[in-house]
């Protein structure tokens, strides 16, 4: 039954991510042809980094990234921190409204969304494309942070105003590097989903062209072998985001059992 159940994981794991290698492979294949391989080449990243286009795509990708990421992390840790002062029952029912956006249909959202800016008489652009990226991330850091919060001991504020300091003091010193993990944990979460977002993207981004939606365009005609490789560089800086987000929340883990156990000693 072991055997059984090693080979079932191992069948399923090779099902996610075989697609994977075999577009990592190609991104080196000097020939253009799927079926033919022409040897081990960097030919596709070299005009990859040559191709305008794409790098004013990744260029507009990165800084919506980034910005959505950082103002998402602000308003989203801001909002977890009121939510959990709140009283029992007000606070259920708005996480349930916090939290109904991960729930909803990208399509959804991203159709929603376009027919507010339209409403408001906004024209499609950089705006909309930041105000939307930043729309679907903020559940994601109260989601983060809100468990965190929950791990602190209540009375730690209050100690340190015992102790004098001010709550602005207090917060700062006290409650923020106690949740620090958690924030940058959502910040890279935010990070990873903005950069990754094709849905909400295409029906908010008038002109404004995001790497998503770049290959998508050239997937509609003959696909080149530079997509493989723009894919592969995806694959590896959002692999390596989850990577370090887990590798933080491991370390706050394990800090955290260790400080329990001293406390039990």
């Amino acid at each position: 039954m072991k055997k059984l159940r090693k080979a079932y994981i191992a069948l399923i794991m090779a099902f996610l991510y075989a697609p994977i290698v075999l577009l990592i492979l190609y991104s080196f294949n000097d020939s253009k042809s799927r079926a033919n391989w022409g040897g081990f080449t960097l030919r596709w990243y070299k005009e990859l980094f040559s191709d305008a286009a794409i790098m004013s795509a990744l260029g507009t990708t990165l800084s919506i990234g980034v910005l959505a990421a950082v103002i998402s992390t602000i308003l989203g840790t801001v909002g977890a921190i009121a939510l959990y002062q709140m009283k029992r029952g007000p606070r259920k029912a708005l996480l349930s409204i916090v939290n109904l956006p991960m729930l909803n249909s990208e399509v959804v959202t991203g159709v929603s969304l376009m027919l507010l800016y339209a409403m408001a008489n906004i024209q499609l652009g950089y705006l909309t494309l930041l105000l939307s990226h930043i729309a679907f991330c903020v559940p994601y850091v109260v989601l983060s942070v809100m468990p965190k919060l929950r791990q602190i001991d209540p009375n730690l504020a209050e100690a340190a105003q015992d102790l004098g300091a001010t709550p602005m003091q207090g917060f700062f010193k006290v409650i923020l590097p106690e949740i620090s993990p958690a924030i940058l944990s959502a910040f890279l979460i935010c990070l990873t989903y903005s950069i990754d977002d094709f849905m909400i993207s295409y029906f908010n981004c008038g002109t404004v062209e995001t790497l998503p939606i770049a290959i998508y365009s050239m997937t509609r005609k003959k696909v080149s072998p530079e997509i493989y490789a723009l894919s592969t560089i995806m694959f590896v800086v959002i692999l390596c985001i989850i990577l370090v987000s887990n590798a933080m929340e491991s370390r706050s883990y394990r800090r955290d059992q260790k400080a329990l156990r001293g406390e039990g000693v």
